[in-house]
């Protein structure tokens, strides 16, 4: 779905969008979408600034390999947003100082902006900065490469000097 400005000029436009697994790229090879992408709310449009508010709330379920064991760990996602648009500057200032309020706004370029990408940015940033399948993973044994959580290993993985080793046979 397009947000157009000229359309929005005209009237408020409702948003009720589904995206199936597969139609949005998160340019990211071990995150995959396993759920319908929901979205509802409603963008309008400020004449007297040309900004596009766009308020709603989306909800997926994504996949991605753990970052400790690599198995699959699913996150459920359910987000609020509520974004401000701003168009483009043809020409931008040498150096300009943005207010608290003007660093959460992005822009928009041309005849206004695609729902797909607003909704990308909005499940990157919902997700985990570390994605672990449970609190208690225990990950991948670096001496045998077993997981740790199906199988326990008997790996010494503790860290030793050789450097001193000739002198403990004396």
């Amino acid at each position: 779905m397009f947000l157009n400005v000229q359309e929005l000029q005209l009237r408020k436009l409702p948003i009720a969008e589904v995206f199936h697994p597969g139609a949005i790229d998160f340019f990211d090879a071990q995150l995959r979408q396993i759920s319908d992408l929901e979205v509802t709310g409603a963008a309008e449009l400020r004449e007297a600034t040309m900004e596009i508010r766009v308020r709603g709330s989306l909800s997926v379920r994504m996949e991605a390999d753990c970052d400790r064991c690599l198995e699959a760990a699913v996150f459920p996602i359910a987000v609020d947003f509520d974004l401000i648009y701003r168009p483009l500057p043809t020409a931008l200032a040498e150096e300009v100082i943005l207010t608290r309020e003007e660093s959460e706004i992005a822009f928009y370029r041309g005849l206004g902006l695609e729902l797909a990408d607003l909704v990308r940015e909005q499940v990157l940033l919902a997700l985990p900065m570390q994605r672990i399948c449970r609190p208690d993973c225990r990950g991948i044994c670096p001496v045998c490469g077993q997981n740790r959580n199906l199988v326990s290993c008997h790996c010494r993985t503790g860290w030793q000097d050789d450097r001193w080793a000739a002198l403990r046979d004396l």
